[in-house]
C-alpha cells in the first residue's frame, strides 16, 4: 500500500514537472523578497539576469535557441597606467579665483579649460571581455518556460519543456573557485546537443580595425579559448592583455572541438567552467600572467565535482546575503512575474516588492564588491558596450558614493572594502594634483575616475572643477569607524581623511564679501544655476553653447567640508593625535560659509540666492548636509528641514533612477515615508528594468538600485544623530512587517517588528557594548536581555538609554503606542 502511494506520488511530481506547474507551486511558497522571475528570455541585455562574484560577472539572457551569457572582468579596461597631472597648473588659479569673485565666469571657465583640466581631458572606459553563445539542436516552440534568478543563491535558472523532455540550466560565478559555472540538464538521456563559441570584442566606433584584439581558438578535446588585448585611447597605449576559456566537462554523449567551436551531441548532462583574468595586479602594476591565472582557476574547478562547487558557491554567498531580511505584505500580486510585479508595485499594489528592491540591491553590491576586487563602477561589473555611458567610470559628485550608500547600514561592511582600496590609491595621484593643479598640501580628487585612478580635473569646467569629490569619499572612512568601532581601520586611514583637511585648509580663500572661507573654483555638480554665471557662450572643450556652473563656496561643498572638518577632528580625538591641528580644524569650520535661506523659502544651493535653469534639475546637492550628511534634522534644526523640504517639492518626481533614490532617502531623513515610498514607486515605474536595475538617461546604471537599498533603510533605521530611530519614516502602507539584521552606528544590530503601522517591539545586539540610546516616538518600553530586566532611564520624552555589554542581545517590547 505504501509503495502504491508512492508510486503516485511520484507519478503526480512527474506530471506536474512536465507541465511546469511544480516550479510554480515551489515558488508559490518561497520567499517573494528573493525571487525574481519571468515567463520569457530576456529581449534586452538589460533585461538579463546579472550573477557575480565581485570579479567576473555575467548577464544572462535565458534563450532556448541560441543561449547568450556576456561575461565581463573588472580589470578589463582601455589604456594602461598613466597620470593628468599638468605640472605647473595653479600658475593660473589665483587669476581664476579672482574673475569668479568678480562674477566674470565665463573667463574664469575658459581659463580653467585651458589651464588646469588635467590632460587628457577625458579618461579610461570599462570594456565587455567575451560572449558565450550557446547553439542548441532543437529548438522551436517551449513550454512551461521559466526564467529566474534567486537572489539567496545567486544562481540564475532557466527551465523549460521542448518536445517533451525538460531542460534545466543553472547559471552562477562563484567566489570560491573563481569561476562562473553553467550547468545544463535534461530529464531524458541523450538530449542534450549544441554547439557553443566564446567571442571577444572589438571596439569598431571609429574602426573596423581598432587598436584592441582578440583570438577565438579551440583546444582539444573539450575547451574554448579567447586570447585579447584591450585598446589604445585617448593617447593612452593598452598594457592590459586577457584570457577567458570554457572547458566542457560531458556525462553521456560526446564533446569535440572543430576549429574555435565546441560541439557536443548526445550529452546527458554538461557542466561547462569558465575562467577569464587579465594581466593587471595594481593600477600602477600590469605584470601579471593572465595565462597561468586562467590555468589555475580551471584547474582547481575541474578537480572538483559540481555539486560541491555549487554548495561552496551558495555557503559564501549565503554567509553576506542572508544577514539582513526583510517582509513587507504580500498581495495576490507578490506571485506574479517580476516585469508584472514592477507595474503592478507602480501602480500602487504589492507593498512586499519594496522587499525585493532592498535585496536586490544587497545581491548586487555583494556580486559587485568583494574584497580584493575593484569597486563597483557605474554598471556594477555588467557592461557589454566597448563604448560604454560615462565610460562605465568612477563618478564621485554622487554615482559611487551612492553605490556603496548600503554597505553598512544593510550589514555588509565587507563589500565597502575596494572602495577603500581605491581611496588610498587615489592619494597618490591626488597629492601630486594638489600640488601641481592648486599649489596646496595633502590631497585632492575631482568628480571622475578610472581603474588608474587619475585624479586630476577632467571633462570641462563645469564638471571638473568639483573639487570635493575625495573630501566625500574620505567621509566613508568615518562612517565605517561609526558603524564597527574599529579603531585599527581608523587608525591606518587616518592621515588619508587628514591630509584631504590639510589640502582644503590651504584651498580654501576668504569670500570678499561675506568674510567667509569658500572654495573657489567651485561647482553645484552639473547644475547650471541662472543668472550671470549662465550666460551663453561657446565652449572650447565641449563644443556646445553652453553657461558655466563656476561659482565660489556652492552648498554642497560646504557642507562635505563641514563633515570632513568635524570627522577629522573627532578622529584624532579618539586616537589621542593632533590636537593642535583639530584646533585648526575647527576654526576653519566655524568660518565655512553657513547654509542660507533663499526668498522662496528654499534651502540655497549657491552662496547668492540663484535659481536653476532646470526647475527639476536631477542632483540634491543643496541637501547634502541631510542626507548622507547629518548637518540637518527635523529635531536639531527645524528651519533647514523645512527649507531643505522646499527644494524637494520644487524638484518633483522626475529625474532618473539614482535621483529618485536619493530623493526617498531625503524625505525618509525628513521622517516622511510616504513621500519617500512615492519616489520609490516613480523610479519602479519610470527608471527600472524587467531586472530591476536602474535607468539613468535611458541607459542601465547599478546607483540607482543601491540607492533604493540604502533609502528603503533609512525609512526603518536611522542613527545619525547618537540615537537608534525605530521606523522613523514608515509610509502608511507598509502597515505590518518585520525586519532584522540591520546596523546602526555605534555598533548596534537591530531587529524590529510592527503591527498596524506601530513597533510591536525591537531586538538589539550590542556589538561593541556602548551605550544604546532609541527614539520611541513617544511610546513606552521595557528592555531585557535574556529573562532579565535591564535598567533603563528616559532622557527625554520618548528618548530611552541603557548600558550594554558587547554581544549581548536586548529585547526592547512597546508597551504603548506613539
Amino acid at each position: 500500500m505504501t509503495i502504491r502511494i508512492l508510486l503516485a506520488v511520484l507519478k503526480l511530481i512527474k506530471v506536474l514537472l512536465l507541465c511546469g506547474l511544480f516550479l510554480q507551486l515551489v515558488n508559490h511558497c518561497c520567499a517573494q523578497e528573493s525571487i525574481i522571475w519571468s515567463t520569457h528570455p530576456a529581449t534586452k541585455w538589460e533585461n538579463a539576469l546579472p550573477i557575480g562574484n565581485g570579479r567576473l560577472g555575467a548577464m544572462v539572457f535565458g534563450r532556448t535557441d541560441d543561449e547568450e551569457i556576456d561575461i565581463n572582468e573588472d580589470t578589463y579596461w582601455t589604456g594602461g597606467p598613466y597620470s593628468t597631472v599638468v605640472k605647473g597648473a595653479a600658475q593660473s588659479l589665483p587669476q581664476i579665483q579672482k574673475l569668479i569673485f568678480a562674477g566674470k565666469y565665463r573667463q574664469a571657465h575658459e581659463l580653467f579649460n585651458r589651464t588646469m583640466l588635467g590632460y587628457p581631458v577625458e579618461q579610461q572606459k570599462y570594456q565587455p571581455l567575451a560572449r558565450l553563445v550557446i547553439h542548441f539542436s532543437n529548438s522551436g516552440p517551449a513550454s512551461s518556460y521559466r526564467h529566474q534568478l534567486d537572489l539567496d543563491t545567486a544562481i540564475a535558472t532557466t527551465s523549460y519543456t521542448l518536445d517533451k523532455v525538460r531542460y534545466v540550466r543553472e547559471v552562477f560565478a562563484t567566489p570560491v573557485d573563481q569561476v562562473i559555472v553553467v550547468k545544463m540538464t535534461a530529464d531524458t538521456p541523450g538530449s542534450l546537443s549544441f554547439t557553443a563559441q566564446l567571442r571577444g570584442f572589438r571596439n569598431t566606433a571609429h574602426s573596423n580595425y581598432a587598436t584592441d584584439y582578440f583570438h577565438m581558438s579551440g583546444i582539444a578535446p573539450d575547451t574554448l579559448a579567447l586570447r585579447g588585448r584591450s585598446a589604445d585611447y585617448m593617447g593612452i597605449k593598452s598594457a592590459l592583455r586577457y584570457e577567458a576559456r570554457a572547458r566542457a566537462i560531458v556525462s553521456g554523449g560526446t564533446a569535440t572541438i572543430e576549429d574555435n567551436e565546441l560541439r557536443v551531441s548526445k550529452a546527458d548532462s554538461v557542466t561547462l567552467l569558465i575562467a577569464a583574468a587579465t594581466n593587471f595586479v595594481s593600477y600602477k602594476d600590469v605584470s601579471a600572467d593572465e595565462h597561468a591565472r586562467v590555468e589555475a582557476a580551471l584547474e582547481k574547478a575541474a578537480s572538483r565535482t559540481y555539486s560541491a562547487i555549487r554548495e561552496d558557491h551558495i555557503r559564501e554567498h549565503q554567509k553576506l546575503f542572508r544577514r539582513v531580511e526583510l517582509h513587507l505584505q504580500e498581495t495576490e500580486n507578490s506571485s506574479l512575474p517580476t516585469e508584472d510585479r514592477l507595474k503592478a508595485f507602480a501602480a500602487g499594489g504589492d507593498p512586499a516588492f519594496a522587499a525585493l528592491l532592498f535585496q536586490f540591491g544587497r545581491y548586487l553590491l555583494i556580486n559587485s564588491s568583494r574584497p580584493g576586487t575593484q569597486p563597483a563602477n557605474l554598471q556594477g561589473i555588467w557592461n557589454e558596450d566597448s563604448n560604454p555611458p560615462w565610460d562605465s567610470k568612477y563618478t564621485t559628485n554622487i554615482n559611487t558614493e551612492m553605490n556603496y550608500w548600503p554597505a553598512e547600514v544593510a550589514n555588509l561592511s565587507e563589500c565597502a572594502e575596494p572602495l577603500f582600496t581605491m581611496i588610498r590609491e587615489l592619494t597618490d595621484q591626488g597629492t601630486d594634483v594638489a600640488r601641481q593643479h592648486y599649489g596646496a598640501s595633502g590631497w585632492v580628487f575631482h568628480q571622475n575616475t578610472d581603474i588608474w585612478r587619475v585624479a586630476a580635473p577632467m571633462d570641462g569646467a563645469s564638471w571638473g572643477a568639483f573639487t570635493t569629490g575625495g573630501a566625500w569619499l574620505a567621509t566613508h572612512l568615518w562612517e565605517h569607524y561609526l558603524y564597527t568601532g574599529d579603531k585599527q581601520f581608523l587608525q591606518e586611514n587616518y592621515p588619508i581623511l587628514k591630509d584631504s583637511a590639510e589640502f582644503f585648509l590651504d584651498f580654501l580663500t576668504r569670500d570678499p564679501k561675506h568674510g567667509w572661507l569658500v572654495t573657489n573654483p567651485s561647482t553645484s555638480p552639473e547644475n547650471f544655476p541662472a543668472g550671470p554665471a549662465n550666460a551663453q557662450f561657446f565652449d572650447e572643450i565641449t563644443m556646445m553653447t553652453t553657461g558655466t556652473t563656476l561659482t565660489a563656496g556652492s552648498t554642497i561643498d560646504m557642507s562635505i567640508l563641514r563633515e570632513l572638518f568635524q570627522d577629522v577632528a573627532q578622529a584624532s580625538e579618539v586616537l589621542g593625535v593632533d590636537a593642535e591641528f583639530r584646533g585648526k580644524l575647527l576654526a576653519a569650520r566655524a568660518r565655512l560659509a553657513p547654509l542660507q535661506i533663499g526668498r522662496k523659502g528654499n534651502l540655497q544651493e549657491w552662496i547668492e540666492d540663484w535659481g536653476e535653469t532646470e526647475k527639476h534639475h536631477r542632483h540634491l546637492s543643496p541637501l547634502w548636509g541631510l542626507y548622507p550628511g547629518s548637518e540637518i534634522s527635523p529635531e536639531r534644526t527645524p528651519r533647514l528641514a523645512d527649507a531643505s523640504r522646499v527644494v524637494l517639492e520644487q524638484r518633483g518626481l522626475t529625474g532618473n533612477g539614482w535621483s529618485s533614490a536619493w530623493k526617498a532617502a531625503l524625505w525618509a531623513r525628513l521622517d516622511d515615508g510616504n513621500r519617500a515610498l512615492e519616489n520609490i514607486r516613480y523610479a519602479a515605474g519610470n527608471y527600472t528594468t524587467a531586472s530591476l536595475f536602474s535607468i539613468c538617461s535611458q541607459k542601465m546604471q547599478v546607483d540607482g538600485a543601491f540607492g533604493m537599498t540604502a533609502a528603503i533603510a533609512e525609512m526603518l533605521l536611522q542613527s545619525q544623530d547618537g540615537e537608534l530611530s525605530l521606523l522613523p519614516a514608515l509610509p502608511n502602507e507598509w502597515k505590518t512587517g518585520e525586519v532584522s539584521g540591520l546596523v546602526a552606528r555605534g555598533g548596534f544590530e537591530v531587529g524590529m517588528a510592527w503591527r498596524n503601522g506601530h513597533l510591536r517591539e525591537a531586538r538589539i545586539k550590542s556589538r561593541l557594548g556602548r551605550i544604546c540610546r532609541i527614539r520611541l516616538g513617544g511610546a513606552s518600553a521595557v528592555v531585557s536581555s535574556g529573562a532579565k530586566p535591564v535598567a533603563a532611564k528616559a532622557v527625554e520624552h520618548g528618548v530611552l538609554e541603557f548600558a550594554t555589554n558587547p554581544g549581548t542581545e536586548y529585547l526592547v517590547t512597546l508597551t504603548g503606542e506613539r
